[in-house]
């Protein structure tokens, strides 16, 4: 089951993931996505995670949103003492915006669906769309801007809603390589700023040492926590962190537990 907990205990974590398993029936029985999968993360912490293709990393993420059942085990996310917040907020991979809305009232759907009033709501996105450098987009359409704008406005679509907690799953997978390590830049940038507790799916190991606090490891199906890294490099971070000879000590340290899980998973695929 997935709850809120009242819990103000100083230490207290924002989230905590107890025993959460995931088990899906097939016409051959039952299949375990996730098993036994366990995780605390703190206020204001950013959260990756990482493993191979299958693993269960999106499936929990989707049980954290409130999206997919909880087979076993619980997930308590701790709301703040601001009424009226969203507890969380999530960004897909796919450019979930309305293509029939402009960019500024994409932006502001949450606060609409919150009843915010239109004066304010259209001042809180305008703020978010000069924040990424799309203000003079912001009667534009969907189909008139780029893929990495796009998701420049999923994201801030998010952080304008002010969530408690910020969920993340691939959100720069689509993108080309130059657009994501822009967007990555923004993403740490607005983090520093708002400290946001964020949980981060990625395939990419250095966009998770280069964006978390820590970085999970799951293993291959069935998904469990196999190994936890502290990244512990310098904040405010930049791209120039991963020039760093640390940063790929991390890297070669995560992909020598990733590498056999992800031969496994293909394994199994065959």
């Amino acid at each position: 089951m997935t709850s809120l907990s009242n819990s103000g205990a100083s230490g207290a974590p924002k989230i905590a993931a107890r025993n959460v398993s995931k088990i899906y029936p097939t016409v051959d029985g039952s299949m375990v996505a996730l098993d036994d999968f366990s995780l605390d993360v703190a206020d204001g912490e950013f959260v990756c995670i990482v493993g191979p293709s299958g693993c269960g990393k999106s499936t929990f993420l989707r049980m954290l949103a409130g999206l997919e059942d909880i087979s076993l085990g619980t997930i308590d996310i701790r709301p703040g003492t601001e009424p009226g917040k969203p507890l969380n907020s999530v960004v897909f991979q796919e450019y979930a915006i309305f293509p029939w809305k402009t960019v500024i009232d994409n932006v502001a759907f949450g606060l609409q669906m919150r009843g915010i009033g239109l004066r304010q709501r259209q001042e809180t996105a305008r703020y978010w769309l000069d924040r990424v450098g799309l203000a003079k987009f912001a009667n534009y359409y969907p189909h008139q801007i780029s893929g990495g704008m796009k998701q420049r406005v999923s994201i801030i679509r998010a952080l304008a809603n002010d969530p408690e907690v910020l969920l993340m799953d691939e959100p720069l997978g689509a993108l080309d390589a130059q657009t994501r390590v822009v967007l990555q830049e923004e993403l740490l940038r607005i983090w520093e700023e708002t400290r946001k507790t964020v949980v981060y799916i990625t395939h990419s190991l250095d966009e998770a040492v280069l964006l978390g606090d820590r970085v999970i490891l799951m293993s291959a199906q069935p998904g469990r926590r196999l190994a936890t890294f502290d990244i512990d490099l310098p904040r405010p971070r930049s791209i120039d962190a991963m020039n760093t000879p640390r940063f790929a000590e991390y890297r070669a340290e995560i992909w020598n537990q990733l590498s056999s899980e992800v031969t496994r998973a293909m394994e199994m695929q065959q």
